[in-house]
């Protein structure tokens, strides 16, 4: 789980203040994004995933801020499992300032660009009764592909 997904995104004038800064809460958002896109690259896209009864809800979530995003600024969302088991899933994103050269959709071994907002989320794999899911045993397929990420 060394490597990061990269996803390029343009920040938009809704998601800002009067001051033309990213509202603090619109980086859960970008982690969203960032995970929906990690998920679909690795082949389990969340539809395919929620037609097979899986639901994977946010138990836990952190965010360290260093920086402010702008309107109109170029970022690339950089996102990876860095923990997994039968029954929970956890996350890291760096948001960064995208640097010139930095191309979307493509694997990095290390995140590039000023770092805006770190942060992790921890899920937990649950069936549509909200009832916890060993992944191992509901869908073999999707955790074999975790363990090939």
């Amino acid at each position: 789980m060394k490597a990061w997904h990269k996803e390029v995104i343009r920040v938009h004038y809704k998601d800002t203040d009067q001051m033309g800064v990213v509202h603090h809460g619109n980086y859960v958002n970008l982690f969203e994004i960032g995970r929906t896109e990690w998920m679909r690259h690795a082949g389990i896209p969340y539809s395919k995933m929620e037609d097979m009864g899986l639901l994977l809800p946010v138990m836990d979530l952190n965010i360290n801020y260093q920086k402010s995003a702008r309107y109109d600024d170029l970022l690339v969302i950089y996102t990876k499992v860095s923990n997994f088991s039968k029954v929970r899933l956890q996350f890291d994103y760096e948001t960064r300032l995208i640097p010139n050269n930095d191309s979307p959709g493509e694997i990095a071994d290390t995140p590039t660009g000023e770092l805006l907002a770190k942060g992790s989320t921890v899920h937990m794999w649950v069936t549509r009764d909200w009832k916890p899911a060993r992944i191992d045993r509901f869908a073999p397929e999707v955790y074999a592909l975790f363990q090939e990420a």
